[in-house]
């Protein structure tokens, strides 16, 4: 018997909170804690030790963004973050990429939708949707220093993988680069797989963020 999903919700609305818990549990996710802000979502991270975190950006006392950071620093079997955000561009929203979530959804979200995005990124994938988050990180990337961060050394990749990661920072999802290269589809995860390990990258949204930040791929209009 599969062992079931494991869920913390972190929000500061209460109805958020209760709408999200009856909408995973309804499906045969368990929600085995709730949070009303960053530092119950630390806390009941290390006590429950869930599969997924649903991490709201903008709570009192610690932030989405800080709790973010502190939950997936140096912990062991740390779970995936998805973070909530009301708007499609909040520039917390790529903050808490860079720090290691998985993705993000609007609050707005459909139930479906809700379910299956934690279903994907429990099982590896990244919560990427390309009208979006790529929105996002073209409009956020490189906004501080303008410089690349120097332990990401893209000398390692083979051409291909470069071009596997260029497509993919553009919002390609595995059957359009699949298409774009002429590869099947199985071959296009395996360079996938290889980017993430030899980048030391959890899933497909840090290799995004990544592939922005060294300039590999320039934000719209730079």
């Amino acid at each position: 018997m599969t062992e079931a999903l494991r869920v913390v919700v972190a929000d500061d609305q209460a109805l958020v909170r209760t709408g999200f818990r009856m909408i995973l549990t309804a499906d045969g996710i368990d929600v085995v804690a709730e949070a009303a802000n960053g530092a119950q979502a630390v806390d009941a991270v290390r006590r429950t030790r869930p599969d997924v975190v649903l991490m709201d950006v903008r709570m009192p006392e610690l932030d989405g963004l800080e709790a973010t950071r502190r939950i997936l620093t140096g912990a062991e079997g740390e779970p995936r973050v998805i973070i909530l955000t009301t708007f499609d561009l909040d520039r917390y929203v790529y903050a808490a990429l860079s720090a290691g979530a998985s993705g993000f959804l609007l609050k707005d979200v459909t139930p479906e939708h809700l379910v299956a995005a934690v279903r994907m990124v429990r099982s590896g994938d990244a919560l990427l949707a390309p009208t979006i988050t790529r929105r996002l990180v073209e409009r956020f990337a490189r906004t501080d220093t303008g410089t690349p961060p120097p332990h990401r050394d893209l000398a390692t990749l083979t051409p291909r993988e470069l071009e596997v990661l260029t497509l993919l920072a553009k919002g390609l999802s595995n059957a359009e680069l699949a298409g774009a290269l002429h590869l099947s589809e199985a071959t296009v995860k395996t360079h996938v797989a290889r980017i993430l390990a030899k980048l030391g990258l959890r899933d497909r949204v840090q290799a995004v963020v990544v592939a922005y930040e060294t300039g590999l791929v320039s934000p719209a209009g730079a």
